[in-house]
């Protein structure tokens, strides 16, 4: 198989079809909403995402077809005085699921962004999901030290 990696390009519509395409398989699944992307809902996120300045997504394609995805932001670390990304979405289509290719993608940001000057990579995981959470201890990740609790305001 031929694994590629791909930084997305929100100017390219095959590009934005994949990252809908992908992202909609995600809220789908049981570790997403378990429902479909909501009506008109596809158009609010490329807007959105377009209008970021701190958007940066990334594909792995396998053998030509667009196998995972990863939305991402960019943060800045003032302790360290580099930038940060962090892993907001992460989906590997259920097809390419246990063949590597979630592997490929986060070795492949993590290359990424480290020449480019970060100095880590944030992600969160639900803690129900057991084979999202090994995929990332395989890959490096673990909880933090001293652990850190993820927490929101829904505003």
């Amino acid at each position: 198989m031929d694994y590629s990696f791909v930084p997305i390009q929100l100017d390219n519509e095959q590009h934005c079809t994949e990252l809908i395409r992908l992202l909609d398989l995600y809220m789908q699944d049981e570790m997403g909403d378990s429902a479909p992307m909501p009506e008109g809902q596809a158009q609010k996120i490329l807007e959105g995402l377009r209008n970021y300045q701190g958007y940066l997504g990334f594909f792995a394609v396998v053998d030509g077809q667009y196998a995972a995805l990863a939305n991402c932001n960019k943060n800045f670390s003032t302790f360290q005085a580099k930038p940060l990304l962090n892993i907001h979405d992460f989906v590997v289509h259920p097809d390419f699921r246990g063949k590597g290719v979630g592997q490929f993608l986060l070795d492949s940001i993590a290359e990424f962004v480290k020449q480019q000057g970060y100095c880590r990579i944030n992600l969160e995981v639900r803690h129900d999901n057991f084979n999202a959470q090994k995929l990332y201890r395989k890959a490096g990740y673990d909880d933090c030290y001293e652990r850190m609790f993820f927490w929101e305001k829904i505003l």
